[in-house]
């Protein structure tokens, strides 16, 4: 069973992504979720990027590397959107990671906002919906293709829809069957790792 380090998106620590979590432990596998916002949730995308402005970017992203200090390493870290940051860092960056599990967001591994190369040997899931305006309109499905060309074990999942938070189930974006799709990817993915 796998470890996992998964981070929240703008929106904070919501139930959909705490049940998400949930189904996660249900099949066995450890699941850290820390609340990067302090309890915080907002209604919007936009509120909690307000949010992220006004705490400050990097040091939010960096709280969430900070984390992994007091974790095992040999974890899977996991983000959705904005939690895609601290997990794609720590999973190119910090020894040991067994995979990432990057959804709705992807960092270029080369160029400016590269954290560097992708880890030999550390396999990576990346999912997103194909007419998303964010995944696909601000260029993140182009990174998660520069990765899916050059890493051996990198799988890019694009599901039918225009929704950016699709697999919170508290969220109105929810889609309940590219969910259940994903989720059964997640899980075939965590027993191989």
């Amino acid at each position: 069973m796998a470890e996992i380090l998964l981070f929240h998106h703008a929106q904070g620590l919501t139930p959909g992504l705490r049940a998400f979590a949930d189904e996660l432990r249900a099949a066995g596998h450890t699941v850290h979720a820390p609340d990067l916002f302090d309890g915080r949730t907002f209604g919007s995308i936009d509120e909690g990027m307000a949010y992220i402005q006004q705490a400050g970017f990097d040091e939010l992203r960096e709280r969430g590397v900070r984390i992994a200090d007091g974790l095992p390493q040999g974890l899977v870290y996991a983000g959705f959107s904005f939690g895609v940051l601290p997990a794609q860092k720590l999973a190119q960056t910090r020894p040991g990671a067994r995979g990432a599990l990057l959804f709705y967001s992807c960092i270029p591994i080369s160029g400016d906002w590269a954290f560097g190369p992708w880890p030999q040997g550390v396999p990576v899931q990346i999912h997103g919906m194909d007419a998303d305006p964010v995944f696909v309109g601000e260029g993140d499905v182009d990174a998660a293709r520069e990765i899916v060309a050059t890493v051996p074990d990198a799988e890019l999942f694009l599901y039918p829809g225009d929704q950016h938070y699709f697999a919170d189930s508290s969220l109105p974006s929810y889609d309940a069957a590219a969910t259940a799709l994903l989720t059964r990817r997640v899980l075939a993915f965590l027993d191989r790792v």
